[in-house]
């Protein structure tokens, strides 16, 4: 991805969504800019207009931190866009995220026993361990009955945004489908940032932009979240609708990876419906090993 185009846009959209009112400076008349000016953000950041709209344009490569954060705390950044910054300023530098080169599985990492063993021994929720192309590798049982309709009947890796926005069944398997779809849009673009050079996760933005406008309109916005912990509701073709917590974990022996935890309230409606689910998939399981 142009590293330069990513710094821009993202820039410019930030600045757009930030009023003067917000901001604390005149709003005047005749502004013909949505949101703040140039001139107006390099004031708060303390930073020349010159110096400020050449970061604008993208030239953010040997930009101090105490300038990132300036600019930052100028834009109102919350934590993740203040780290996405921070990325885009690094692979501009020609820096890894982490301050080290990524390194590359020479393999699945997720075929793995001891990956499996752990997920195996998660048995009263959901686990399941996706990459930052979203695709889903590996699965507890519990996931792998839970994520059915994503997996389906086999081929390619099942994937996540591929989902999302290509298959219709996602709008009946996710009540809160829009929300969704920007959270999907959002971590990718988190991920985009932190990894500029992934050729995988490149090609998959393409073919979604390509596929879907909507894909193609979100990512156009430039939002970055990342996913953490929080609630979700979910629509089961088997056992009808769950509200779930998550927790996300991240997997230091693979970075890029997580493992991601789902798990129902105790004593909850969804909890049962949880426990219904586990015993379907091991009926599923018993009979195909018959």
């Amino acid at each position: 991805m142009d590293n330069r185009a990513e710094v821009r846009e993202f820039l410019m959209s930030r600045r757009a969504k930030l009023t003067p009112k917000q901001a604390g400076v005149p709003a005047g008349t005749q502004r013909r800019v949505k949101g703040l000016r140039r001139s107006e953000v390099a004031l708060l950041a303390g930073v020349s207009v010159e110096y400020y709209a050449k970061l604008e344009r993208g030239a953010i490569g040997g930009a101090s931190a105490s300038v990132i954060d300036a600019i930052s705390q100028a834009l109102q950044l919350d934590d993740t866009e203040r780290s996405h910054l921070l990325d885009l300023a690094r692979a501009a530098d020609g820096i890894p995220a982490s301050g080290r080169a990524r390194r590359r599985a020479t393999g699945n990492p997720a075929t793995r026993p001891s990956l499996h063993w752990a997920l195996g021994a998660f048995t009263d929720g959901i686990a399941i361990v996706r990459d930052a192309r979203h695709d889903l590798l590996a699965t507890n049982d519990l996931g792998r009955a839970f994520y059915s309709p994503v997996i389906g009947d086999g081929g390619r890796t099942p994937n996540l945004a591929r989902f999302q926005f290509l298959d219709p069944a996602s709008r009946d398997f996710y009540p809160d489908w829009d929300l969704f779809a920007e959270m999907c849009v959002a971590i990718m673009r988190a991920e985009a940032g932190r990894d500029p050079h992934d050729k995988g996760l490149q090609d998959l933005v393409g073919e979604l932009s390509t596929r879907s406008e909507l894909f193609r309109r979100l990512w156009g916005s430039h939002d970055v979240r990342t996913h953490g912990t929080g609630t979700k509701r979910f629509n089961h073709p088997v056992v009808g609708e769950l509200t779930l917590v998550y927790e996300e974990l991240a997997i230091t022996a693979e970075p890029g990876h997580i493992m991601l935890l789902y798990t129902a309230e105790p004593g909850s409606p969804s909890a049962d419906r949880l426990r219904l689910l586990g015993s379907w998939a091991a009926d599923q399981l018993a009979g195909d090993t018959r």
